[in-house]
Formats: structure tokens, sequence, C-alpha cells
């Protein structure tokens, strides 16, 4: 069985919408008439050969998956009969589960846009609510509005620029002004890849339950937060007014002409950077030049350095999946992998107890075990300094009645993702905070 990839310059050609203002992008993707396949990988030679499709076919790789695993690829119309053609040649089971990715697309905005018109006419001071997905501007009003009206709990920081120059912001609550250097530290991150909007609500509902409506008072009095709402702010932008399902940061300067851009920032870490990604520029995975190429990454690092001594629990915020998954991306187990697998299992029990009846339970386990490897991830370089609890949240999957999935959001769930999500991140807050100096 072969397969001729194209030539660099009909790749060239073919990939300029994920860069060039195209007439795609200029209507916010409306024009993607792409399908989306659901794809069963059965062992490590079928998922190395359909990660072989991903450039020449102009594949986006929604899910990664391992053997025994589903995962799901958004097809280009074009390309469509050829990526069949190209599974079924293999002996690779598929199905198509959305034949025309555009009428969800426009759902999605229309009730994003109906959910703001409800919205305005909230009454209350915050201009924050969990009825649908906010986009940077109203996000970054919101935590000055936060920092201003809870000086003495509430710190913004603006931690530097992104590539393109957005400040890059989030929010340390302290009741001591992290001047208690006894206080356990959690840090929770969101929206490293910028598709993936339902992390967003998590964040948002963080700070909501720390600041605004507190009813755990303990979270608060104990222990130290760091609230990283938007990790990667130009890529985030970008899915609001270009590409919705843009994943990377939105670095240049990689290839001529800028044909393919962009960063996967969770593979841009200094923890065994190179070995599970792509040096492939219009890859979902490239893992740019070397470790720490690209400013987000370093910010991330920088915050997490400056905290390393207290952090006991980080929590990075992705999805599609119900799972939550602990390093290391190799497949390798750490020292105190039976701890940190008992403490995720106590937080997927706090979700399970009020999730969406219509999601299945939460699963844990090792990343490369449950998923697929991956290298230079945040939560492995958390590991690595020595974070005792460092996770990656998948948040579940939610499909309407009319279709919307995975990375597409509908309002409806928005409130529900924030407040399963929260429950999880109570209780490893406190299975931390009760379990400080045993190891």
């Amino acid at each position: 069985m072969s397969f001729k990839a194209p030539s660099k310059e009909q790749v060239g050609n073919d990939l300029g919408f994920l860069s060039h203002r195209s007439a795609i992008e200029m209507t916010c993707v409306y024009h993607f008439r792409h399908a989306l396949f659901e794809v069963h990988i059965e062992n490590v030679d079928q998922m190395d050969y359909l990660n072989s499709l991903e450039v020449p076919l102009q594949l986006d790789i929604w899910t990664f998956a391992a053997p025994g695993g589903k995962a799901a690829i958004l097809v280009p119309e074009k390309n469509v009969e050829r990526f069949q053609d190209q599974l079924s040649s293999y002996g690779i089971p598929f199905r198509i589960d959305v034949e025309n990715i555009r009428p969800l697309l426009e759902e999605e905005d229309r009730l994003m846009n109906e959910a703001k018109v409800r919205g305005s006419k909230r009454n209350g001071r915050s201009k924050i609510g969990f009825d649908r997905i906010y986009n940077l501007t109203e996000v970054y009003g919101y935590l000055e509005d936060i920092a201003n009206n809870y000086p003495d709990l509430v710190t913004l920081v603006n931690a530097g620029h992104s590539f393109e120059g957005r400040d890059v912001k989030y929010l340390k609550i302290s009741t001591t002004n992290f001047e208690d250097k006894k206080k356990p530290v959690v840090v929770i991150q969101s929206l490293l890849h910028a598709r993936e909007w339902v992390t967003l609500p998590p964040s948002l509902y963080a700070i909501e339950k720390l600041v605004v409506n507190v009813t755990d008072k303990d979270l608060i009095d104990k222990i130290d937060w760091i609230i990283f709402p938007i990790a990667n702010p130009d890529g985030y932008e970008f899915t609001h007014t270009e590409v919705r399902f843009w994943r990377k940061n939105r670095a240049t300067g990689y290839t001529p002409g800028d044909v393919c851009v962009g960063v996967d920032l969770n593979r841009n870490f200094d923890i065994f950077w190179g070995y599970h990604s792509t040096d492939n520029v219009c890859a979902e995975t490239f893992h740019g030049s070397g470790p720490f190429s690209e400013p987000e990454a370093r910010i991330v690092a920088g915050i997490l350095h400056k905290y390393t001594s207290r952090i006991e629990l980080f929590i990075d915020l992705h999805s599609t999946g119900s799972m939550i998954i602990y390093g290391w991306g190799t497949g390798d187990l750490p020292p105190n992998a039976l701890r940190m697998h008992a403490a995720a299992i106590q937080m997927t029990a706090a979700i399970d107890a009020v999730k969406a009846p219509w999601n299945p339970n939460y699963t844990v386990g090792n990343v490369a075990l449950i998923m697929y490897k991956a290298s230079g991830i945040t939560m492995d370089y958390g590991k690595k300094l020595g974070i005792p609890y460092s996770y990656i949240y998948e948040l579940p999957r939610h499909r309407n009645s009319v279709g919307l999935d995975r990375f597409l959001v509908d309002p409806a769930f928005v409130y529900q993702a924030a407040i399963e999500t929260w429950e999880g991140i109570k209780e490893g807050a406190r299975y931390v905070r009760d379990r400080l100096n045993e190891y």
C-alpha cells in the first residue's frame, strides 16, 4: 500500500487557507464545507498512517487516538473522497459523523448571538455570566473589574505579551496577598488550545466562586489561587474573528511566505521536547523551533517557576473527552503516580456526581496509555518543576438536538460545564491541602 504525497509546492498552495486572509476567514469560516469523520484506530500502523495523511490531505485532527481509540478528523470537502479511499484501502474503519460542518458553525453562531442579546438585559454588576462564550475583550474587561472591585483579595497581573503583542493576563486570588508561604497554591489554566472554548467557563466560574459568590470559604482562607483564563490570546481572538477551529498560536516566520503559521503551545515546553510532536509547520502539533520558542509558553513557564515551591496542584483545562490525565506523556509514570491516580479518582467522582446525565463518567489514567503519547506539554513541565499534582482535564463533549458537538459549544451547556468542572477542582484543591508535606 503506498500513498504519494503532493509536492511542497502543492501543499503550500493547498494550505493557503490556513494562513492567508481568504473568503473563508473573512466570513468567519462559514464557507467551510468540511466533513467530520470518526476513525477507529486498531493498531500502531493505522495510527501512524492516519497521522501521515494530515498535511497532504489538509486534515484537521480534532482528537488524536491511540490504538483502540477513536480519532475525530475534519476533512475539507475536496479531499473527502480521497480520505475515504485511503482509509478503506488501508483497512481503517470509519464513519462520517457530520457531512457538512457549516450548518453547525452557523447554528453555534446563532445560539451565541441570541444568548448575547438575552445577556445584555441582565441586571447586576458583573459583565460576565455563564450563558455563552465571551471574547477576549470581554474577559479582560471582567478581570479588570474583579481586580478593581475586590482589591484586598484579587491582583490582576499582566505577565507579558503574545506573539502578536496582546497582553497576557491572569489573576492572583489570596486573602494574604500571597505572603503566607505556608498556604499551598493551586493554578488553573485554560485556552492554551484556542478552539477549546468550553474550557473558559470553568476558569471564570472559579473566579466567581472564590471572589464574588463565595460558598466554600475554606478554599480561599487556606489556599492561594492563580487563574489563567486565556493562555493563548492571539489564537483565541482568531477563533472569534476568522477560523473557529484554530488550535495553535499565531506565530509567523516558520515557512516562506507564511504559507503555514502557528505553533502548538502544548508541545513547546522544555520537557521531552520533540519526542512525540512534529517539525512540520503545517501540522496541528508543530512544536516550534525549540523549547520555549513561543512567548506564550515562556509566560506560562515563568508563572510556574515563580511559585514552584508552593504550587501543589496544576490543572490545565482542555477538551474533549471526559478524562483527567497525568504524565508522563512518554508513557512512563512519575514516582507518585499512585497518589496522582488516587487524587484524580476523587476529582472525577466529584464531577460525576453532578455531571450532565448524557455524558459518560470521567476516566482517569496516564495520557499515553488512555489517549496518545505527547511531548513538550505543560502538564509534564509542571511535574518536571516539582509540582506534586499536575493534570490535564479533558472536558466532556456535548451534542445538542441539532448536533453541536466537540469544540462547538451550545450556550445551554456553558453553565453545566462550569459547575461540574468546579466540583472536580474543589475536590483536588482540598485533597492537596489536606496532604501537605506527606511526600
